[in-house]
């Protein structure tokens, strides 16, 4: 497989660099879907789903190798474009934002369906998001793992310019 060895290849930093992406990422979904416990936000009566941490779990973990994936040492002039797997992957996290979210706090979900409607439609379907989600954030990182063992281009390769 040609992902594990882009990430025997990465350095501490992007280990490092992950693992504070993966956490940012579990906060900023976590918290206000009220799946971390906190003060801040609430759940309105609607209890945590079962699955809904080990989504926000691999969401997390997924966003933050994704992430890593950009991650360049200090010095190093490459950019990246955001591209198609980026924005794929955007999707996703949003995608389990929505997912993990108690149905009746959304509040574009209330405008839309109601409060039974949101209950009623919307609850049903998240589980489902949950796993579309992980699924657009996996083939985003399998692309972008793929991409780092793909053969670099030097800057005076008459390609390059």
């Amino acid at each position: 497989m040609l992902e594990l060895s882009a990430l025997k290849r990465w350095r501490r930093e992007h280990w490092a660099f992950a693992a504070a992406m993966t956490i940012a990422s579990a906060l900023a979904i976590g918290l206000p879907t009220d799946v971390i416990p906190n003060p801040v936000f609430g759940r309105q009566g609607t209890p945590v789903e079962p699955w809904a941490v080990p989504v926000l779990v691999v969401t997390a973990l997924f966003s933050g190798m994704l992430a890593a994936t950009y991650f360049r040492p200090e010095g190093s002039h490459e950019v990246d474009d955001i591209d198609r797997p980026t924005r794929i992957g955007s999707i996703g996290g949003l995608l389990s934002f929505f997912a993990v979210g108690c149905p009746i706090c959304n509040k574009l979900v209330v405008i839309a369906l109601g409060t039974s409607g949101a209950l009623t439609w919307f609850a049903p379907v998240q589980p489902y998001m949950g796993v579309i989600a992980l699924g657009l954030l996996a083939w985003a990182l399998r692309v972008r793992l793929r991409g780092q063992d793909s053969c670099e281009i030097s800057p005076s390769s008459p390609v390059a310019g």
